[in-house]
């Protein structure tokens, strides 16, 4: 874990909408690494949430890059959409891509850095023949759709496996983890080989607030500031 370096993406799925902005804004000064934005559609996930609107709207807010996680079905139609609006990273999954090759050249074509995500039950072999175009790797550690779900303890082996197969092929990929993401589970994460960790109730939902639950995190996985 201390060769990484370690990030922090708050969610803002758990946030609270009426004051968004001004969450994202707690969370950048409390030393948050990117802004994680995920976008449902009521069909590949059961659930809705937002779109490239609230997107473009979050980067008056912060100066971090915008980690766009699109769970949506038919991705292809509305990459250029989120690129427009000022995601810096767009994520799709290899559940809702009929031809993923083609869409992750797509998005590289947008001038943002692409990732490709993985539900818990996916195996890793799916990223074989993609691996070398992508910047990063999203794997869930629990079945998207809804904040607030426990971790699935089956995928730390996951998590571990998929970090060995990177350090095998000397793959310049980030490794990103979403999930059941807690201060007590965020650093077995991390020295699993996650140098990205997703975290939404465990910051959003905190009764202390976002700012201090970032940096109560930031400490249990030993980061300074």
């Amino acid at each position: 874990m201390a060769s990484r370096r370690i990030k922090l993406a708050p969610s803002i799925l758990s946030a609270d909408f009426s004051r968004l902005g001004e969450q994202v804004a707690e969370v950048t000064k409390a030393g948050a690494d990117y802004i994680h934005v995920d976008v449902m559609d009521g069909h590949f996930v059961p659930n809705i949430t937002i779109g490239a609107p609230v997107v473009a709207s979050l980067r008056s807010w912060t100066d971090l890059p915008l980690d766009v996680h699109l769970m949506i079905e038919q991705p292809e139609a509305h990459i250029s959409q989120f690129a427009e609006a000022g995601a810096d990273i767009i994520t799709v999954h290899v559940e809702a891509a009929t031809h993923l090759h083609r869409l992750v050249e797509a998005i590289k074509d947008l001038g943002v850095r692409v990732g490709v995500s993985l539900n818990p039950a996916t195996p890793i072999s799916s990223l074989d023949e993609v691996l070398p175009l992508l910047d990063l790797v999203l794997v869930m550690t629990v079945n998207p759709g809804f904040g607030g779900q426990a971790f699935i303890g089956s995928m730390m082996g996951k998590i571990a496996r998929l970090r060995k197969v990177l350090d095998d092929r000397q793959a310049r990929v980030e490794l990103e983890v979403d999930g059941g993401i807690t201060a007590s589970i965020a650093p077995k994460v991390a020295e699993a080989g996650a140098e990205v960790l997703v975290a939404g109730a465990a910051i959003f939902g905190s009764k202390q607030g976002a700012g201090k639950a970032l940096q109560e995190m930031r400490k249990s996985l030993g980061l300074s500031g």
